[in-house]
């Protein structure tokens, strides 16, 4: 390895632990690359997916922060094929696996060539707006389309491969990731998907009829989601990081990305630990 990209939280704590690191690279004759994100973005209409500051030529990406910085790690970072070692230094931790104090070991393991990657799947959507494509995203764990605040009930038509598959009515439908099943689908009641598994996950949010239930779905279907024509405020946001306004008529078109995201797996703990531990498990 001959390049390391760090993307760091804007906190004190994230930016001393990469400035720690930045001098302990260097010092082993490696070039150190830095990105600061702002993880919430206010954009106007429906932007596409944006590039971070690393460069595309980094052999491995550190990331400082939880796993919101992570989830900006691997949408800005996919174009450069590195994987990525998150640095717990947020909340659940469930992305974000190496603690502080495992950093270097860790990171002594890596540089010798020991260690193990958990390939995660991404989801490619897009809105299509009177047959114009308005904005186009790649998400780790999820894409939400919800309601505003004062907004009525939502009305959703689902189309699964081109077919009638069932219509959403409540305040919403996130449609998950595997890796994204422990985050608001799980919230949602959805299900809990390993990671190295590679389904859609869709998840009504407050859904007004029983009926309707969370569904798993294979990868190689294309799902489709029209906006009720009646509706009023609804928008679609991407990782939770990323949003667009939605009109009345919009579809909404998800598919598996062609990229996927490489994660260094901590060698102190395992992914039923991390469940154990996050969710109280006895």
């Amino acid at each position: 390895m001959k390049n390391i990209g760090l993307v760091v939280k804007k906190t004190e704590e994230a930016r001393t632990a990469a400035r720690n690191l930045s001098a302990w690279l260097t010092a082993r004759g490696l070039s150190v690359f830095m990105d600061e994100p702002e993880l919430t973005r206010n954009h106007a209409g429906c932007p596409d997916d944006e590039r971070g500051r690393i460069p595309a030529d980094v052999d491995l990406v550190v990331v400082f922060g939880g796993d919101g910085t992570l989830l900006y790690a691997a949408r800005t970072t996919r174009h450069t094929g590195a994987p990525l070692l998150g640095v717990n230094l947020g909340g659940l931790g469930f992305l974000a696996e190496i603690g502080p104090n495992d950093l270097y070991p860790t990171l002594e393991k890596i540089l010798a060539g020991e260690f193990r990657i958990e390939n995660r799947m991404m989801l490619s959507v897009s809105v299509e707006r009177r047959g114009q494509t308005v904005g186009t995203y790649t998400v780790l764990n999820d894409a939400v389309i919800n309601k505003g605040a004062l907004a009525r009930i939502l009305n959703l038509r689902v189309r699964i491969d081109g077919r009638e598959a069932t219509a959403y009515r409540g305040d919403g439908l996130i449609i998950s990731t595997p890796t994204g099943s422990t985050a608001y689908n799980l919230a949602a009641g959805g299900p809990i998907v390993h990671p190295a598994q590679e389904t859609i996950l869709l998840t009504p949010i407050c859904p007004f009829t029983l009926s309707n239930r969370p569904l798993i779905l294979p990868v190689s279907m294309e799902i489709q989601i029209e906006v009720d024509p009646e509706a009023t405020r609804t928008i679609l946001t991407a990782d939770g990081q990323t949003y667009c306004d939605l009109e009345p008529g919009d579809i909404i078109r998800i598919v598996r990305a062609d990229t996927r995201v490489a994660i260094i797996k901590s060698p102190y703990k395992d992914y039923f630990e991390i469940l154990r531990t996050k969710l109280g498990w006895s």
